[in-house]
C-alpha cells in the first residue's frame, strides 16, 4: 500500500502530531510492501507540491491538532487548495486524525462533522476520523503514562495496513467518553487550584516570557 501523510501541526517536527504518526508509520510498516510518505503543512511556500502529492496519492491521512474547535490555518489552506480536485474520480482514499489538549473529545465532534462533508465534497472514500484529546504534554510525560496511547496508535497503523482503513474499534478506544464523568469533575475541579496541577502549562508560560501575564484579559480591557 502506498500512504501520503500530511502533517498539519503548526509545530511540525517538534508537534505531538508527529510523534502520534511516528508510533502509526511504524505499525503501518511492519508490513514490509509498504511505503509512505510524509509531508509538512507549516511549509506553506510548497503548497503546490502538497497538492500535487495528494493528486497522486493511493491513500491519504490528514492529521493536525485541534486549534479552537478547527483546525489550524495551514490545513484550511491546504483545504481550499484541493478544491479544483473536487469530485474527481481519481482522487485518494482519504482518513483524518485529530489530536486536542482537551481531555473530552466532544470537543472535536464539530470538525469530525466538518471532515465527512470535506470527504464527500472531494468524492473521496472516507477511511475514519479519529479523535484523541488529552495529547498535550506527552513530550514531557515519562514514558509509562504514554506507553498505552502509543502502543494504540501502532495497532492502529498495523491494522489500517491489513484493512485500508481506520480499526472501528481503536477509534472507540482512542476517544474513551465524550465527556469527563461528574465524579471524576468533582476530583479534578479542587486540584486545578494546585500548582501541580498547572505545572506543565506555567513552564510553557514562563519559557514565553507570559506568566505575569497568565491572568490578562485583553478583550475585556
Amino acid at each position: 500500500m502506498r500512504l501520503t501523510i500530511f502533517n498539519g501541526s503548526p509545530r511540525a517536527k517538534g508537534s505531538n502530531t508527529k510523534i502520534l504518526l511516528e508510533h502509526f508509520t511504524n505499525g503501518f510498516m511492519t508490513d514490509k510492501n509498504n511505503q509512505f510518505e510524509l509531508a509538512y503543512l507549516n511549509r506553506t511556500n510548497d503548497t503546490e507540491k502538497h497538492v500535487e502529492l495528494f493528486r497522486h496519492a493511493e491513500h491519504v491521512i490528514l492529521a493536525f491538532p485541534l486549534y479552537t474547535d478547527a483546525m489550524p490555518g495551514i490545513v484550511k489552506h491546504f483545504i481550499e487548495a484541493l478544491e479544483p480536485l473536487c469530485g474527481k474520480k481519481e482522487n485518494p482514499a482519504i482518513g483524518f486524525i485529530v489530536q486536542s489538549g482537551f481531555p473530552e473529545p466532544i470537543h472535536s465532534r464539530y470538525v469530525e462533522k466538518y471532515l465527512a462533508k470535506l470527504t464527500d465534497r472531494l468524492g473521496c472514500k472516507h477511511t475514519g476520523t479519529v479523535i484523541k484529546g488529552g495529547v498535550e504534554g506527552i513530550q514531557v510525560k515519562p514514558a509509562w503514562m504514554t506507553r498505552k496511547l502509543l502502543q494504540t496508535m501502532y495497532q492502529l497503523g498495523v491494522d489500517y495496513s491489513a484493512a485500508a482503513k481506520f480499526n472501528e474499534e481503536i477509534i472507540h478506544k482512542l476517544a474513551s467518553r465524550d465527556k469527563i464523568p461528574k465524579f471524576a469533575l468533582s476530583i479534578i475541579k479542587p486540584m486545578t487550584k494546585t500548582r501541580l496541577m498547572n505545572f506543565y502549562w506555567d513552564s510553557q508560560l514562563k519559557k514565553n516570557n507570559a506568566f505575569e501575564r497568565r491572568f490578562a484579559r485583553p478583550y475585556s480591557e
